[in-house]
């Protein structure tokens, strides 16, 4: 299946299940649309003479990847989707060279994912119930995973509509994230930061990366999106921290767009589950790799011969 197929069969038969009402955003539904209108905001600035061979191939805190597009944190839906699909995807992630992140209800099968090989990362909400937090991150160091994540955006817990997902959260304090960043020995990526404020919080915390993101609408309305404030947030954090963008990002095109305002690497939600559903693991390695090949395909004339050596100059913002 071409790309375009996958997205549409897949919202399709995604919608008319009964947790189909999960792809829609919080309370008022602005933030799918206005993301669209950001990414589609920027044009790129071609250098057809002298064309490059590109690469895609990268490598982020130690771990090599053979595409800078990743899964998104997410573990709700999959398991409901099919009977193996938290196991279907990170075959399928790993078959691509990409890399798997899981997100709450931190899944039972977690130590078998990261047995197929697949870089995982899993994420721990900020629980109020801090004991249950701490255990959920020791939990998921002991399941091997390459990097742990905190949802620093879920403080309120998340939303779809008017009905509220999570709500036994609490806001971490910067004291709080010192003592996380102390207790976890692998890398510690904080997710969800749309501030410089946040931002400069989390490279003192000592935080390895940063996820910039709207958490796929799921947290607060009226959120921008990560194009609109990773240049301020690249700037608080000096290269401290690596950088990671999520939302909305749909095609090769969205992807490159990412990079050049300076993450490392572009993260997909709702695009994962719907190759999932459109065609089980093949559907999810088969989006990953035509994302990929999209990518190549323009890097070669804007003169980007890999991920990090597009820059902000290869696009032209509308006025």
């Amino acid at each position: 299946m071409e790309l375009t197929e996958i997205y549409q069969k897949g919202e399709t038969l995604i919608r008319e299940k009964e947790f189909g009402w999960l792809l829609d955003a919080v309370e008022t539904g602005f933030i799918p649309e206005h993301d669209r209108r950001i990414l589609d905001r920027y044009t790129f600035r071609p250098r057809y003479i002298d064309g490059v061979e590109p690469n895609t191939a990268c490598t982020v805190l130690g771990v090599k990847l053979a595409t800078p597009v990743i899964m998104s944190a997410m573990t709700m839906p999959i398991p409901a989707m099919t009977k193996n699909g938290l196991m279907d995807v990170a075959a399928a992630l790993n078959a691509a060279g990409s890399l798997m992140w899981t997100g709450t209800p931190i899944p039972k099968t977690l130590k078998k994912l990261t047995a197929v090989g697949v870089p995982v990362v899993a994420n721990a909400k900020p629980l109020r119930d801090r004991n249950q937090m701490f255990q959920c991150l020791e939990d998921l160091q002991q399941a091997g995973v390459t990097w742990v994540g905190i949802e620093t955006d879920a403080g309120q817990g998340t939303k779809v509509h008017d009905r509220q997902i999570a709500s036994d959260c609490k806001p971490l304090s910067l004291k709080e994230l010192k003592y996380i960043r102390q207790n976890v020995a692998c890398p510690l990526i904080c997710k969800g930061i749309l501030s410089r404020q946040d931002a400069e919080k989390c490279a003192e915390a000592g935080a390895d990366g940063i996820v910039v993101s709207n958490h796929g609408a799921h947290t607060l309305d009226y959120l921008p999106h990560a194009l609109q404030v990773l240049e301020e947030i690249a700037e608080a954090v000096g290269g401290k921290t690596i950088l990671i963008a999520d939302g909305g990002f749909r095609r090769g095109s969205d992807v490159l767009k990412g990079l050049a305002f300076g993450a490392s690497l572009v993260g997909l939600g709702r695009p994962i589950l719907y190759g999932l559903a459109a065609g089980g693991g093949e559907g999810v390695r088969e989006l990953i790799n035509q994302i990929t090949d999209e990518m190549k395909r323009i890097m070669s004339m804007i003169g980007a011969a890999e991920p990090g050596k597009l820059t902000r100059d290869m696009l032209v913002e509308d006025p």
